[in-house]
């Protein structure tokens, strides 16, 4: 329920553009990771993720990215028994508060309590909208990279290919029938395959 005040506006919609202009301006100044947890609406639709000392909201999805994002999911998930695929997990991994597209990580690290992912996943998976930034998109592959991350895949739908990372190695880009690597045991995924993930399964 709404409510209104005299002149029938919702003050509900007031609030939330006040938090969210509270965020955008300490978007443009630092922020530390413990001020950032405690803003009221970093978890809006979409999320926001503290990137090198900025609160950045998230790109909205577009109809592709959502589709891939799911049945990239589902894949790995009826595939990988030791791994799990999570979508939109917002991992702990200081100074930086990420919101991973797909986080994947391992069965055994996962709590049995609800709340952020403490540490970087051994598996991330960012697909990058047509308007986001792809420096922001490389400083969170990298900061989780240094922080135990082993795989991280940068999935470019509108050029149909695949930036990925291993280790301290720098990035392959793969196309077409190229096989990915992958963490875990998973069937041969070439580049092709995970695009046609984009269309309706």
């Amino acid at each position: 329920m709404f409510s209104l005040h005299p002149q029938g506006k919702d003050l509900s919609i007031d609030r939330e553009v006040r938090q969210k202009s509270i965020i955008m301006i300490q978007s443009i100044a630092t922020i530390s990771l413990e001020n950032f947890l405690t803003q009221p609406n970093i978890e809006s639709s979409p999320a926001w993720e503290l990137i090198a000392g900025r609160a950045v909201q998230k790109t909205m999805p577009t109809l592709f990215h959502s589709r891939l994002q799911l049945n990239l999911v589902n894949y790995i998930n009826d595939r990988c028994d030791r791994f799990e695929a999570i979508q939109e997990l917002r991992c702990l991994v200081p100074p930086y508060s990420p919101v991973l597209d797909i986080a994947i990580v391992g069965r055994s690290r996962l709590s049995d309590e609800d709340g952020p992912f403490n540490g970087a996943p051994d598996w991330l998976i960012e697909i990058r909208s047509p308007d986001q930034s792809t420096l922001d998109l490389q400083n969170k592959i990298l900061h989780c990279l240094s922080n135990g991350t082993q795989l991280a895949w940068l999935i470019d739908i509108s050029r149909q290919q695949i930036w990925v990372w291993q280790g301290d190695d720098l990035p392959l880009v793969y196309s077409g029938t190229d096989i990915l690597p992958v963490v875990g045991i998973l069937p041969e995924l070439t580049v092709d395959a995970v695009m046609a993930m984009t269309r309706r399964q």
